[in-house]
């Protein structure tokens, strides 16, 4: 194990967030269709190494006594965490992409997991909990055996569902979203019409400090 002893509290993990500019407040339209104050921009936090390598280093200290032979994450954040905390906890790592389906996740490039092989799934921001449940799924279709999923962050409060007993978020933010016809009104007075992540930045987004 290369990872570093020092605990990370979830308040210390938030702050990371923070500085880094990844937790945002605004008017958003997400993915799903509705609508939120708040939302966590990853590629804030994982775009510097130094952050997100703390950050990996937690998710391999909680799980430093399992066994772990083998960290398997979805793309595309997914693929950085699944490196960095097999790198810190000495095994291997490897990445499933969407299915010809597009509805599930398949290892390609000839990445394989043995049957039995003790495996740690890990998952930057989840909402649903969808993509890491499929690949939990993946995992076990192929006879590896999941010992847990480990979190950057948890927006869902707790409420999502991976398909195993073993979770470790390193953040927990329960973030109320709205169906569009239940937008309230200071959210588009606040903050005016809805910006979909991933576009340009409006002025109106900040950091929450």
């Amino acid at each position: 194990m290369t990872f570093t002893e020092t605990i990370l509290n979830e308040s210390e993990v938030e702050a990371i967030f923070v500085s880094s500019g990844a937790l945002l407040d605004g008017h958003f339209l997400l993915a799903s269709g509705r609508h939120s104050s708040r939302y966590i921009e990853k590629f804030r936090v994982l775009e510097q190494p130094q952050l997100a390598s703390r950050l990996c280093g937690e998710i391999a200290r909680r799980f430093a006594h399992d066994e772990i032979a083998c960290v398997v994450g979805p793309v595309t954040g997914g693929i950085l965490l699944a490196f960095d905390v097999a790198r810190q906890m000495g095994c291997r790592a490897v990445y499933a992409e969407r299915d010809e389906s597009g509805n599930g996740f398949a290892l390609r490039r000839g990445f394989q997991i043995a049957p039995g092989e003790r495996v740690l799934v890990v998952e930057d921001i989840v909402t649903t909990g969808g993509s890491a449940k499929k690949v939990v799924e993946l995992v076990e279709s192929l006879g590896g055996v999941v010992v847990g999923v480990g979190l950057l962050c948890d927006r869902s409060g707790g409420n999502a569902d991976f398909g195993t007993n073993r979770v470790e978020a390193l953040l927990q933010l329960d973030i109320e979203s709205y169906a569009p016809e239940e937008v309230p009104s200071w959210l588009t007075e606040k903050f005016g019409a809805a910006h979909k992540p991933g576009t340009t930045a409006k002025p109106q987004e900040n950091a929450i400090r």
